[in-house]
């Protein structure tokens, strides 16, 4: 079985350094570990099966919907008003475009659901803003991509989805709910770092806009957000599904963007289309590819044989809980979101449940441990599109993301050791006991 892990991770790592896509990595070396077992023929129908029913859920569904929701509230003008709305609300602060940066990110992030997205959209504007305003680009790149990642958090988030399938079936709604409070404590402490930080370089204030004028630029992105509160509120409600509340976030944000804002014209929905298929088929290649992979471990008993060296290894869960985190940021560090969700979930979460933590806790942990491997090298992708942004490089902004990484791993430490800020909003709800 050890023989296994280790050509796993041997073949893996190899196939990453030679600048083989993700979803081919992961394919080829969990074939060649289950040919260990078997021969190659009913190993590679075994995989094929196991890909084929890594993708057969109903659940998952959910994700081209939210992708295409996404790219079509990206291409209508969504991003131009939340930057005002936040810019009526907080530029007058210091480091206020710093703040409007971050606030943003956060809100463009959760009506999108993707950090790339968030940080593209609203980098494209706000970088340059920034340097126009004797801000450093570097430091306009790093808050870009920090902030970016709290829309991984704050629903609807396709990777809550993901994480839903791989734990076994924890309440997507419960999910989605218990994201909110880490996601806001996360925005919000990126915006006092980047304050902080402002007032330290003297960077210039805005001078702050008459209330009237304060109120019709929230008035004017109020419709983008509703967005969020049809869809969450559908589904804890028992309207819908996540699945059919991905169609309806379409819907709304078709009707939003060509219709009231009137940003999208209708010939420029079929490019979106093929956008949203390209990407739909990019994750669920990877998601079949990861669904093999923790089954070829599962397998091998690979599960249980970390859980029990956690559990020889201390008996005190805040050691245990620390040295999780710190497997993970080095994995963040190297494997996208995705498939680290769909292999580590069935290792980790075991050994986390030994220790009294929930797996809406443990979901939220992960989400948000993974969400610091976006902006972290070598394989951060995050932090490759703000540098191509903000047309810099990536050792340029890595001293200006020092303290956002450190904001980051304190807030992971809240969620870790606080089960009750993840908790709090489902329990109140009822929807976990």
């Amino acid at each position: 079985m050890e023989m296994t892990a280790i050509l796993l991770l041997v073949c893996f790592f190899t196939l990453l350094l030679i600048n083989v896509p993700i979803s081919i990595s992961i394919a080829l070396s969990t074939l060649l570990a289950l040919v260990l077992h078997m021969d190659f023929t009913p190993a590679a129908t075994t995989i094929a099966q196991q890909m084929i029913g890594g993708i057969d859920s109903f659940a998952l569904l959910a994700i081209p919907f939210f992708i295409l929701s996404g790219l079509i509230m990206g291409q209508g003008g969504i991003a131009r008003r939340l930057i005002e709305s936040a810019m009526a609300m907080v530029g007058f602060l210091p480091g206020g475009l710093a703040l409007v940066n971050v606030m943003s990110c956060m809100m463009f992030g959760a009506i999108s659901g993707s950090a790339v997205a968030a940080t593209s959209a609203i980098g494209s504007f706000m970088v340059p803003e920034m340097k126009k305003h004797g801000y450093s680009e570097n430091f306009a790149a790093a808050v870009t991509a920090s902030a970016a990642t709290t829309g991984m958090l704050i629903p609807p988030s396709n990777i809550l989805i993901i994480y839903a399938i791989a734990s076994g079936g924890v309440s997507i709604a419960a999910l989605f709910v218990a994201g909110y409070l880490p996601g806001i404590l996360l925005g919000l402490t990126l915006m006092l770092v980047c304050a902080i930080y402002s007032l330290k370089n003297n960077y210039p204030v805005a001078a702050r806009l008459p209330l009237a004028l304060v109120l019709e630029k929230v008035i004017a992105a109020i419709p983008s957000l509703l967005l969020i509160i049809i869809v969450i509120g559908g589904i804890i409600g028992g309207v819908f599904t996540a699945t059919e509340a991905g169609a309806v976030a379409v819907l709304y944000a078709l009707v939003l963007a060509v219709f009231v804002y009137k940003e999208l014209s209708l010939d420029e929905l079929p490019k979106l289309l093929l956008k949203a298929c390209e990407t739909t088929a990019i994750v669920m290649l990877i998601i079949a590819a990861s669904s093999a992979m923790s089954w070829v471990l599962s397998y091998s008993h690979i599960p249980q044989m970390v859980s029990q060296f956690f559990l020889t290894l201390s008996d005190n869960p805040l050691l245990i809980l620390l040295l999780i985190n710190l497997i993970l940021i080095l994995v963040g560090a190297f494997i996208d979101m995705t498939p680290a969700v769909l292999i580590f979930t069935p290792i980790f979460l075991p050994v986390a449940a030994q220790f009294g933590m929930s797996p809406v806790q443990f979901g939220v942990m992960i989400v948000l441990n993974l969400s610091i491997g976006l902006v972290s090298p070598p394989v951060g992708s995050v932090l490759f599109v703000s540098c191509a942004v903000a047309k810099t490089s990536l050792h340029k902004i890595i001293r200006p993301m020092l303290p956002l990484y450190c904001v980051m791993f304190m807030v992971l430490m809240l969620v870790t050791y606080l089960p009750a800020i993840s908790e709090f909003l489902p329990r109140l709800l009822g929807l976990i006991d």
